[in-house]
């Protein structure tokens, strides 16, 4: 009887222990892993596409070099100083080493940065000069200084859509040109990633062209007028937004 009783306990105990045990085990099995966001290794790794606005100011140097007749005929036509609103858009590629982002961008702007002054050789004459369309291609070089916050600074090439026309004292069109020139362009700015797509910022850039750039202009009935030198020093501030693609996928903590 004695030993029936320690069977019969010994049984119990093990029966004990078996549910204690299944017990954590099916706790251990029903516990969800702690789920950790995603993580972008190099956020500003991708192609991005974007918009700005902002304005634009032209110092505008004029030089006749030849007259109506294709003689030389130095003359001073003087010096414009025009601003405007301007706005467009951007597109570039960036990518992103430690706290260095290197990257290439396009960008078009244009508006209407038009004024008119006396010509200092002919001051009875007036000139009108408009800055219709900036476009740029520049290499862009940035630094870091939070995840999220970029300092960089661009170099390139830009053309300048311009056009100029001649007026005698009574008012009356004498000459006309339109013309594309090259430059380059300077500029630098800040930019903030404030979501993972997207990024706002603020630059500015400085264009100009030290090469004499000769144009045959026009009469208004089409026929040969003079040639001008015109050389534009712009400057613009632009504010505005990009939409970035990435290239990375994320990268998920392991545990």
């Amino acid at each position: 009887m004695r030993r029936q009783m320690k069977l019969a306990f010994a049984a119990g105990i093990l029966l004990a222990t078996g549910a204690t045990s299944g017990a954590s085990a099916a706790d251990m099995a029903i516990k969800a892993r702690p789920v950790v966001a995603p993580v972008i290794a190099t956020p500003w790794t991708g192609c991005y596409i974007g918009g700005n606005v902002g304005g634009g100011w032209n110092r505008m140097d004029t030089v006749r070099q030849l007259d109506v007749t294709g003689a030389p005929a130095p003359a001073d036509y003087g010096r414009e100083k025009d601003s405007s609103f301007i706005g467009g858009g951007q597109a570039g590629c960036d990518f992103q080493t430690g706290n260095l982002v290197f990257g290439v961008q396009g960008q078009f702007d244009f508006g209407n940065i038009r004024g008119r002054h006396a010509l200092t050789d002919f001051p009875t004459f007036s000139e009108t000069n408009n800055l219709q369309s900036i476009t740029t291609g520049t290499g862009r070089i940035g630094y870091l200084f939070t995840p999220s916050l970029l300092g960089y600074g661009k170099l390139g090439v830009a053309f300048l859509r311009s056009s100029n026309q001649v007026f005698s004292p009574a008012g009356a069109l004498v000459e006309t040109g339109g013309f594309w020139q090259p430059a380059i362009t300077v500029g630098g700015g800040l930019e903030w990633m404030f979501a993972p797509n997207w990024s706002v910022f603020a630059e500015y850039n400085y264009m100009f062209t030290e090469d004499d750039f000769a144009h045959q202009f026009t009469t208004p009935a089409g026929g040969q007028a003079e040639v001008l030198n015109v050389r534009p020093h712009v400057q613009t501030a632009l504010v505005g937004i990009n939409y970035k693609f990435h290239w990375d996928g994320p990268l998920v903590a392991k545990y």
